[in-house]
């Protein structure tokens, strides 16, 4: 039993925290990480020492799975060319910088774990920029690039940190065997995730059984993740792949039970692992400072110029990367150049989390024959990027999109195209009606086609909404009531034994459902 009580404890500290930042509309993730920190300050608090295995292999994949599951194909495609400028070039540059400047200030370390500790901090992560981009409501085209971004930078830091640590200990490596290596992890990802999406669509589409569907998607980015390493392969291009094609295909894949469960599921997976992460995160602070040898002044400079050079080298990038592109007429024709204060935007929405920690928990203890290295000085320099990053540039985002004035999507853009493809939906629907109606009750044809025409009337309304009750958002109010009133009369019929609690759950589940639908009318 005492060894549930600290996972009890996170999980309801996430809950506490996060409710407490709904409530009072701040960002949890900062919340969290502040919690983390001021437990870990506490006097006789233990030392928590973090896993990185853990973190790669346990809490990455699921997290990087459900991020794939909920990302547009179409989307992500239109925006891959400044995905893969940020994920791939910008992690290079990022590295690189990162490296040299660290090596000028500590010219007696080698400049290979210098290049690993940039390929440590060089990736945003995918959970933080993404959590704080969708809360404070970015355009959708920001938060795809951003979604995207952390998709893939993980794989590029994680093959650039393998090379350059493996040179750091000692291990012969040539610009071939590094481009091979990057060949084989990336190359073999793709192919281990195009086979999974082959093998685990197909059992998703046997499957009947919400309960085993849901399993099945638990499942799912672990054995891809333990299939690519097993391997040599990368596991997060693996996962990612995976994810991207079942979201995709998701319609086609499972019954409407099992994708309702299933995004329940993720839902609350998704939370809790996040909250966790950040939590986690501030608690590491006691076991990192712990070993810190370093002179004060010493300290200071390091920090700063590996905290500076992460995050000018973001912003620096992000304007030849949006605008040279664009010299080609093809391109510029395809897609126009953006105002200048959107690559500012996404260049401040850098923030670094668990896999920069992870990754720097797994520096080698010494390097070539036996020689030390200030390895936890570099830990240090890696939470500083974390906790300086979302510190600075998460809780000021907000406010920098509010000066910049992005405009955030229209919403009527939505509501029109929803309208539109609604209507032509409830034709089809109509058509298929009549083709099927020979031999149903007249009365039940009629309730058919009276609700395909409320629901398309209902995605007209949205678009001439002018704060006065609509017809369906009275239907939906009216209808609640009701709901209420049937639930309350089955349970007083429960209670007075005339039915049994079987019956009860069965008629709760029916109304329950109906509930759902009519929230969703309601959005």
């Amino acid at each position: 039993m005492n060894s549930l009580v600290p996972l009890v404890g996170l999980v309801g500290t996430v809950f506490v925290i996060s409710a407490v930042a709904r409530r009072f509309g701040l960002l949890a993730p900062i919340l969290l990480v502040l919690a983390g920190l001021g437990v870990a300050l506490l006097p006789g608090m233990p030392t928590i020492h973090l896993d990185p295995e853990v973190v790669l292999v346990g809490i990455l994949p699921p997290l990087l799975y459900v991020a794939a599951l909920e990302t547009s194909v179409p989307a992500f495609r239109y925006n891959l060319r400044p995905i893969l400028l940020l994920a791939v070039g910008l992690v290079l540059f990022t590295a690189a910088a990162v490296g040299l400047v660290v090596h000028a200030l500590l010219p007696a370390v080698p400049l290979s774990i210098c290049f690993a500790l940039g390929a440590v901090v060089a990736p945003p992560d995918a959970i933080s920029a993404t959590a704080v981009a969708r809360r404070i409501g970015l355009p959708r085209r920001v938060v795809t690039i951003l979604e995207g971004e952390s998709l893939v930078n993980d794989a590029t830091a994680l093959v650039l940190f393998r090379v350059t640590v493996a040179a750091a200990v000692g291990q012969a490596v040539s610009t071939g065997g590094i481009a091979l290596d990057a060949l084989r992890e990336a190359g073999g990802g793709l192919l281990i995730g195009a086979l999974a999406t082959v093998v685990v669509g197909y059992l998703h589409k046997k499957i009947v059984d919400p309960l085993m569907d849901n399993t099945l998607s638990l499942l799912t980015p672990f054995l891809v993740v333990f299939t690519a390493e097993l391997l040599h392969a990368s596991g997060v291009v693996a996962v990612v792949v995976v994810g991207l094609a079942l979201g995709h295909k998701w319609p086609v894949l499972m019954s409407a039970a099992s994708r309702l469960q299933m995004e329940a599921f993720w839902r609350m997976a998704k939370f809790l692992l996040e909250g966790t992460v950040f939590l986690v995160m501030g608690l590491q602070l006691r076991s990192i400072i712990a070993g810190l040898h370093t002179p004060a002044g010493q300290l200071v400079a390091l920090t700063a110029g590996t905290l500076g050079t992460v995050i000018l080298t973001r912003l620096l990038w992000l304007y030849p990367a949006t605008y040279l592109p664009r010299l080609l007429p093809r391109v510029r024709r395809a897609d126009p150049p953006p105002p200048a204060r959107v690559p500012a935007l996404i260049g401040w929405a850098g923030m670094r989390g668990v896999v920069t920690l992870a990754t720097a928990l797994a520096l080698p203890l010494t390097l070539a024959g036996g020689r030390g290295y200030p390895r936890n000085l570099f830990v240090w320099l890696a939470f500083a990027v974390i906790l300086g990053t979302l510190l600075l540039q998460a809780t000021t985002l907000p406010a920098l999109a509010r000066a910049l004035r992005i405009p955030p999507d229209d919403p009527s853009a939505d509501h029109l195209a929803e309208a539109g493809v609604q209507n032509q939906a409830s034709r089809a629907a109509a058509v298929r009606l009549d083709e099927l109606a020979d031999g149903a009750p007249p009365a039940i044809v009629a309730q058919l086609r009276a609700l395909a025409e409320r629901r398309s009337n209902l995605a007209w309304e949205r678009l001439g909404a002018d704060g006065r009750e609509t017809p369906s958002q009275a239907y939906v109010r009216l209808r609640r009531g009701m709901l209420d009133i049937e639930r309350e009369t089955f349970r007083r019929a429960r209670d007075e034994g005339r039915i049994a609690e079987e019956v009860l759950r069965r008629a709760q589940r029916d109304l329950d459902l109906e509930e759902s639908m009519l929230e969703r009318s309601s959005e």
